[in-house]
């Protein structure tokens, strides 16, 4: 199945549960597939099946643009990494994704979302509760099924928190907490994964390891990065973002320096 919106103009409003001053913020949406402008291809052809196809979407908080007539095109398998200055509009076009996706898709929230009060454990199984019975999830917060801890650990492990998780999540530091919530996208388990910033407190070290896990527990994923370098390291494709449209969209290896000037160049 593929996610397309094809009505003229589609809008919606409702409060968004994105971050900053914009929790009480109206968001409309707005689509006008007969404006023109083909959603960016990637190299894989055309007899890829799109998971994600917009077309002159338009996503604006209080009547203000975040996003303008932006048309994309995501294939499953893909690996997509958005680039941008602060402001550009990556979150907002990753949100608009994540609510596209369905109970196909899993987000790693820039907030962490956590329950500190909580263990890691607790906070990784978390990923499925949808997925259980309310009569298990209640048990399993009390003692943990042998069943969860074998398909829950191996993830804890994959982060290097086996030796935190039972730990409260408040405990933790910045950088774990963060990985926490990698752990709980990634145990969802499903076929898409999107995340705005999921590496931006972890450690140089363990930020390539994490964002390899991340791209092989699902089939398609799509993250938003502030930082390019590792970007463009573990992604094939890249597209950047700049005061709400979409500036470039290609290969990786495509990409060259002076592109990247241009893209975070300062307003004078």
């Amino acid at each position: 199945m593929s996610f397309h919106r094809r009505r003229q103009q589609h809008v919606c409003s409702h409060p968004e549960n994105g971050p900053g001053d914009r929790h009480s913020s109206k968001v409309t949406v707005t689509v006008d597939p007969t404006a023109g402008g083909e959603a960016n291809r990637p190299v894989s052809g055309a007899n890829a099946r799109a998971v994600f196809e917009l077309r002159n979407v338009t996503v604006a908080y209080d009547e203000v643009p975040a996003i303008e007539r932006v048309s994309l095109r995501i294939e499953e398998g893909e690996k997509v990494v958005l680039i941008g200055p602060s402001g550009a509009g990556k979150s907002t076009l990753l949100r608009h994704l994540y609510e596209l996706s369905g109970e196909q898709g899993a987000l790693i929230h820039q907030d962490y979302s956590l329950i500190p009060q909580l263990s890691v454990f607790h906070n990784v199984y978390a990923g499925r509760l949808d997925q259980h019975t309310a009569w298990r999830n209640f048990r399993t917060l009390l003692r943990p099924d042998s069943r969860d801890m074998h398909t829950v650990q191996p993830i804890i492990e994959a982060l290097d928190l086996q030796d935190k998780t039972h730990e409260r999540v408040q405990a933790l530091s910045g950088g774990q907490q963060q990985r926490v919530a990698v752990g709980r996208a990634v145990y969802r388990d499903g076929q898409i994964l999107l995340g705005d910033e999921p590496v931006s407190a972890i450690d140089p070290h363990q930020a390539g390891r994490v964002l390899e896990l991340i791209k092989g527990s699902a089939a398609t994923v799509v993250l938003a990065m502030h930082d390019v370098q590792l970007a463009l390291e573990h992604f094939s494709r890249v597209v950047a973002l700049r005061d709400g449209q979409i500036t470039f969209d290609l290969p990786a290896a495509q990409v060259d320096r002076n592109m990247l000037s241009h893209l975070y160049r300062a307003e004078g």
